[in-house]
């Protein structure tokens, strides 16, 4: 996992600031960890963090829609996600086998 905490502690307020955004929105489970390995992860990805200015930093945070980060949490979730968990095998068990209880009747 790529850190650069120097960065991080930097960009830190405008992080928070976008944090209080999304939970005004009602995305309540946004952190600011997770929009810093955002961040580097996709916004940054082809850009060397370590030469980048506080301000190009702090402009690409608050550029931030949250509509492009739930997609990209979205699509992080399957890609990383491990669907045959032992916590998932009810659900999945659930889906394949349904319970055969009779529709009532009007």
């Amino acid at each position: 996992m790529l850190k650069f905490t120097d960065q991080y502690d930097a960009v830190l307020p405008a992080l928070e600031s976008k944090v209080a955004e999304f939970h005004y929105f009602q995305y309540d489970t946004f952190t600011t960890e997770d929009l810093w390995q955002y961040c580097l992860k996709k916004k940054w990805k082809k850009k060397d963090i370590g030469e980048m200015r506080i301000h190009e930093m702090v402009n690409d945070i608050m550029d931030i829609r949250a509509s492009d980060f739930v997609a990209y949490n979205q699509v992080e979730g399957l890609k990383s996600g491990s669907w045959f968990t032992e916590g998932n095998m009810a659900d999945l068990e659930e889906l394949l086998r349904p319970s055969h209880k009779k529709p009532k009747s009007i």
